[in-house]
């Protein structure tokens, strides 16, 4: 069985950590026999806007690449600045996908699109060209952000989960958003991760942190994500003025922010910026952590909590998004998005042993691997494959019958 997958997030060897979770799971997928093939489309603003501002200007990637056995394209296509409030760039998409599969004889059974916007409106015109089915997945920020945006995003949201054969989305919350939203109901289906990959190690935590030219007197409060003000990364810098002096906060990443958090007081004292890592050492800064904390002002389902949670680091999150499926009876301590006052208030429980942590955790662990286990997400949307090309087939014989 041949699938197109569509994404605006995958990894490159340039952009190692941009949409790990979708590599995870097709490389899940390919092992189970089915063929997969992605696009992910590469925006490119105009000359003159790249010849403007720095940050206009599109990162180098090739157009073709094989990962790990899977063939990975990316089509440049025309991009606005902000177009997912105001110019919805579906047909712009739709046209760079469409060229790819023509030139490069491109066959599939089925298309699976990710986010509602814009791959999923780009997947509805393919679909529509091609006759082909198209199932869709919806990730967070599709649903709880990108509509809001104005009346033309709340339409391009709205088209796509409704045009869509199968919308799945990656956690209950998040189903319970869509269907107030649009209507529709979608099947629950969380992200796969690789948990194997992250257990925790037989090193010891100073010989992690040695390594990696972390502090081995500090209590280590680690960030991993980008760097930026919606992640929450300045309020978790703020807490250092207000936490004991044997605690730091290690915020791994890059963005936007980083310029202005290396001119923050506490900068190679008790904060401390790594910078851009490739996936494979995501495992050892959560290894180092005593506290991983993603103060987000919003979330899909992150995948790095899923991460930390299997290598049993106590986490500090917010309660946005997926996040209050994850943690489920231990919604309490789950924090208020921008509030200095929550992160200080929740280290500082753990730190003084108010929870019973050893509990706790052993509890997350038992329900990440019985939901997030990447060999059963890829069973499970399997059969959501089959079931639609099957269902497809079925509709297909009896227009023939008619």
């Amino acid at each position: 069985m041949k699938i197109l997958w569509i994404t605006s997030v995958y990894p490159s060897k340039e952009q190692p950590g941009n949409g790990v979770f979708h590599e995870t799971q097709v490389q899940a997928l390919k092992k189970r026999g089915l063929e997969i093939t992605v696009i992910c489309p590469t925006p490119q603003n105009p000359a003159v806007l790249r010849a403007l501002k720095k940050t206009y200007k599109r990162k180098t990637l090739p157009f073709y690449e094989v990962r790990e056995g899977v063939k990975v394209y990316r089509p440049i296509y025309r991009a606005l600045p902000g177009q997912l409030r105001w110019a919805q760039p579906d047909k712009r998409i739709a046209k760079a996908i469409l060229k790819t599969i023509q030139v490069k004889s491109l066959q599939f059974d089925m298309i699976h699109a990710h986010f509602a916007m814009p791959s999923g409106g780009a997947a509805h015109i393919i679909s529509k060209e091609l006759q082909k089915p198209w199932l869709l997945t919806l990730h967070g920020s599709d649903v709880h952000i990108y509509p809001a945006f104005s009346r033309s995003a709340n339409k391009a949201f709205q088209r796509s989960v409704h045009s869509a054969d199968e919308v799945i989305s990656i956690g209950r919350h998040l189903a319970l958003a869509a269907k107030e939203k649009t209507g529709r109901d979608s099947f629950v289906l969380p992200i796969g991760i690789n948990l194997s990959r992250f257990q925790a190690a037989a090193l010891p935590k100073e010989n992690v942190r040695k390594e990696l030219k972390l502090p081995s007197d500090k209590q280590l409060i680690t960030f991993i994500g980008r760097l930026v003000k919606e992640k929450g990364v300045y309020e978790l810098a703020e807490s250092l003025n207000r936490l004991p002096k044997n605690m730091a906060v290690v915020l791994v990443g890059d963005g936007p922010a980083m310029d202005d958090l290396k001119k923050h007081e506490q900068y190679g004292k008790r904060l401390f910026l790594p910078g851009q890592i490739s996936n494979d050492k995501v495992k050892d800064y959560l290894q180092a952590s005593d506290i991983f904390a993603l103060p987000s002002y919003s979330e899909g389902m992150p995948t790095v909590v899923i991460e930390a949670i299997s290598m049993k680091v106590p986490v500090i999150c917010t309660a946005v998004g997926g996040v209050p499926d994850l943690f489920g009876e231990f919604n309490h301590l789950l924090i208020k998005p921008k509030s200095v006052d929550s992160i200080v208030e929740r280290v500082l429980d753990y730190h003084s042993e108010k929870y019973d942590l050893p509990i706790i955790k052993d509890q997350l662990l038992q329900y990440v691997q019985d939901n997030f286990h990447v060999g059963r997400n890829a069973e499970v949307l399997e059969k959501r494959y089959r079931k639609l090309a099957w269902n497809e087939g079925k509709a297909s014989l009896s227009i023939k019958g008619d």
